[in-house]
């Protein structure tokens, strides 16, 4: 559908979806750089704050795959607007919230309307982009998203300290209404040339390649979103003693790196479709090491192992963007909305998970001293080798669907000959 329209205007559609969804990334990570004034503001301990993140997550995780179907009867553009609108008022219940559950209905209307952002997004970069494109649009898309982690470290920091709480969720709620007025006026979108007839969520869900998906995202994706969505900021400030300026450099250092690295594993992934689980084992490992070499360090760790920590972290999120790939290529586009929302939710579901336990950990020691990071931050390791096994376990599956296949389609072809989508569905 790209050659209907000038490559300018599919620039500016571009353009305006990704600004969008760096306005929910915005949204989403507030809580974040607010953890400890939150704590204080509603009276609640780590649990207490791990249960209104993971309320959150638990909303955009559990809304993925309706979203995903309603994207692909309605289009992008009406989801978009929806999703902005319904995150501005989250944001502004959370500024005047006094209590637990004022800030509980906030952030689930935060996760309602990011839940609407990013499938609709993907959606118009597998509209407007030709196939062996799409991987690097879709890196590109994730990565200016992350624009939005940036907005979200050092100026709400700023604007915490210097305004207080409900100015500064104020202006996020206007920053929400903003980002509305402009997909209003210059998204154009366009529906499916052919919609279903019924939800696929069974044909979805049955190919291979979209729980390899999943998996790849929630091995991949849930420490360092984690880390940016509650922990980090507590962690580095509490846990390792750093002045609160210095741990909102370091987040925002850690979104910077994974700016030049989506690029990076994006282009890899559309040149070696077939070594993407390599890429994809390679950052859970990494990553393992990196938390690894802090959590044993005896005592505090010093600035250069955290300023390593974060960039290794920093490509957590270009890692699981490939989970988004292989949903693409192991399903036809009319069911591309819920193959997205089931690799989304199941990465989602797992970083809500490590926000609840990590929480957990911190409230069975008692304290936010380091002893009780170091304890709390060892709830990834089930996940990691949880994800890394069935990350295996799909591989293996999609490579003898694969076979079955006439050679030089699905991940061994490249992106541009989708495997499934050449098929029936199961």
């Amino acid at each position: 559908m790209a050659g209907e329209r000038t490559p300018g205007r599919v620039w500016i559609i571009w353009a305006t979806g990704v600004l969008a969804y760096a306005v929910a990334v915005f949204h989403r990570q507030s809580l974040g750089v607010a953890g400890i004034e939150a704590g204080l503001r509603l009276g609640v301990g780590a649990t207490g704050l791990s249960v209104i993140a993971m309320l959150q997550i638990l909303v955009y995780a559990g809304m993925q795959i309706p979203v995903g179907m309603l994207v692909d009867r309605l289009g992008s553009k009406r989801m978009l607007l929806i999703g902005a609108g319904v995150m501005a008022c989250g944001q502004l219940l959370f500024a005047v919230s006094g209590g637990l559950l004022e800030a509980i209905g906030g952030r689930v209307l935060v996760g309602c309307g990011d839940a609407m952002t990013f499938i609709s997004v993907i959606r118009l970069v597998n509209i407007w982009f030709p196939g062996r494109h799409n991987p690097l649009i879709a890196q590109l898309t994730g990565l200016l998203g992350q624009l939005g982690a940036i907005a979200s470290a050092v100026p709400l920091i700023q604007g915490l300290h210097r305004y207080g709480w409900t100015p500064t969720f104020l202006a996020a709620a206007a920053v929400g209404a903003l980002s509305l007025m402009l997909v209003a006026a210059a998204l154009r979108d366009s529906r499916p040339a052919v919609a279903p007839e019924r939800p696929q969520v069974r044909e979805a869900w049955a190919e291979p390649g979209t729980r390899l998906g999943m998996w790849t995202h929630a091995a991949t994706q849930s420490s360092s979103a984690a880390f940016l969505l509650l922990w980090g900021y507590p962690f580095l400030v509490e846990g390792q003693g750093l002045r609160p300026e210095t741990a909102g450099v370091l987040l925002s250092a850690m979104t910077l790196a994974g700016m030049v690295f989506g690029p990076v594993l994006g282009y890899l992934a559309g040149r070696h479709p077939f070594h993407r689980s390599r890429m994809v084992l390679i950052v859970i490992g990494s990553t393992a090491a990196a938390w690894s070499t802090v959590l044993l360090w005896p005592g505090r760790a010093p600035l250069w192992l955290l300023v390593a920590l974060v960039i290794v972290l920093a490509w957590n999120g270009p890692g699981s963007m490939i989970g988004f790939d292989y949903a693409r290529t192991f399903n036809p586009s009319a069911r591309i909305g819920v193959a997205t929302g089931i690799v989304n939710g199941g990465g989602f579901t797992a970083t809500m998970s490590l926000i609840a336990l990590i929480g957990i950990g911190l409230d069975l020691r008692g304290g936010t001293g380091l002893s009780a990071y170091r304890l709390a931050f060892a709830m990834q390791y089930p996940i990691w080798i949880i994800g890394a096994v069935q990350v295996l376990r799909y591989r293996g599956k999609a490579r003898r669907l694969i076979a079955e296949l006439s050679e030089g389609l699905g991940e061994v072809g490249g992106a541009d000959q989708p495997a499934a989508a050449t098929r029936p569905a199961q």
